[in-house]
């Protein structure tokens, strides 16, 4: 069976971010449905005795939610034009706000079918990872060559608003909803950066997609290889294995793994890679649930083909997320590696999709994910042993230089 991202898993396991079966609640009510009156769909959803496998908790009072549907049903006016599924898919969607969680949310008809789009790597945007940050929308990374990248976005950016609506209370989903558009079009974002004086307007350009995966380059005179890797996509795996067996005949002794700006993507592409580096069962990363009887560990596969007495360094930024944080904690805490840069972005959540009528989902967080020290990474992120400030212009990647002159210093 294909393992899923990370933070897209469908119907299966999932590690959080994007970009991934409560057919209890809804199942057996929903063929006919839409053919009865409000009241007696009303009934038909409330009264269903609640399956004691699903919840320990006591049964809840749903009068409350019916009085409140009754009295918009009577008095607000116009009431008719908001069809009965669109108030259960915002009652829904309240209900996983009350978590407090950004990742764990609910998709309508049409925000599933986007959502679908994107999990499938077909997707017309502007290229750039959304998360939240201390309750704020940021843009964790933009990708490589993307419209997002080339119109000067950056990560930590803060959203303030997308077109001519503000981002106060807005999920990630809604503005990743909002973002998406027709190739050609453009979007508007209003965003505060450490430095701004006042916020700025970026007109971004929508396209067609392409992830970039994974570049190489071999510096000879300094002996170091470098492995550029974008994102853990479902192809990550059998092109990081291309790049590591470019290293591997170039002879260099130092290797430098560039993960600034790589929001994440495929937990079996961060497990496989890792096992290029790391002996068969060494700890990859800890997935710790709601219970004690919740808790996966992912070890590395093996074959460890990287070189006795070569050095390795993780280059990371505020845009390294997810898999990411993964990868290069297992690296440096198995001190295979060190890790260097900016402090990472934190996001270590695992999602998992659950389809709630035959054209809505739910995506809801399951897990957080743990070093082998048992660092949360959606807590802390990682903190770098030697920090590095960013440094990049269109001429020249000051940060990856200073990287490449660190082997000196090892």
């Amino acid at each position: 069976m294909e393992k899923l991202p990370l933070h897209i898993k469908i119907g299966l396991r999932v590690l959080g971010g994007l970009v991934v079966a409560v057919g209890i609640f809804l199942g057996g009510v929903y063929v006919g449905y839409s053919n009865r009156p409000a009241s007696q769909k009303i009934t038909n959803i409330v009264h269903k005795e609640p399956d004691p496998t699903l919840s320990s908790t006591a049964p809840t009072d749903f009068e409350p939610f019916w009085k409140a549907w009754q009295i918009v049903d009577e008095k607000f006016p116009q009431s008719e034009k908001t069809s009965s599924d669109d108030r259960l898919y915002g009652a829904i969607k309240g209900m996983l706000a009350s978590f407090g969680d950004p990742y764990t949310t609910f998709f309508s008809p049409s925000e599933n079918k986007q959502f679908q789009a994107q999990i499938s790597g077909e997707f017309y945007g502007i290229g750039a990872e959304i998360g939240e940050k201390d309750g704020v929308l940021t843009i964790i990374a933009p990708l490589k060559n993307t419209p997002a990248d080339k119109a000067g976005l950056q990560p930590g950016d803060e959203i303030v608003k997308i077109n001519d609506k503000t981002t106060t209370d807005m999920s990630v989903d809604e503005a990743v909803d909002l973002i998406h558009g027709p190739s050609g079009s453009t979007v508007a974002l209003t965003i505060f950066r450490a430095g701004f004086s006042a916020p700025k307007v970026f007109s971004v350009p929508r396209a067609k997609i392409t992830l970039p995966t994974v570049d190489t380059e071999d510096r000879t005179n300094d002996h170091v290889f470098i492995i550029h890797l974008y994102n853990f996509s479902a192809q990550a795996t059998a092109l990081f294995d291309d790049a590591f067996q470019k290293y591997l005949d170039s002879g260099e002794p130092n290797l430098l793994l560039d993960l600034r700006g790589n929001p994440g993507g495929y937990l079996d592409a961060a497990v496989q890679i890792g096992g290029l580096f790391l002996p068969q069962g060494k700890t990859i990363v800890k997935e710790i649930g709601k219970t004690d009887k919740d808790v996966n560990v992912y070890t590395s596969p093996g074959p460890d083909l990287f070189p006795k007495g070569n050095k390795l360094i993780i280059l990371v930024d505020r845009g390294s997320a997810s898999a990411s944080e993964i990868l290069s904690g297992a690296l440096s805490e198995q001190g295979v590696g060190v890790l260097a840069g900016e402090k990472t972005f934190g996001k270590g959540s695992v999602q998992e999709v659950f389809n709630v009528t035959p054209d809505t989902s739910m995506k809801v967080t399951i897990a957080k994910w743990y070093t082998p020290n048992g660092i949360s990474i959606s807590e802390t992120g990682l903190t770098p042993k030697i920090p590095l400030k960013e440094g990049t212009t269109p001429q020249k990647d000051t940060e990856l230089d200073a990287a490449v002159a660190l082997f000196k210093t090892l």
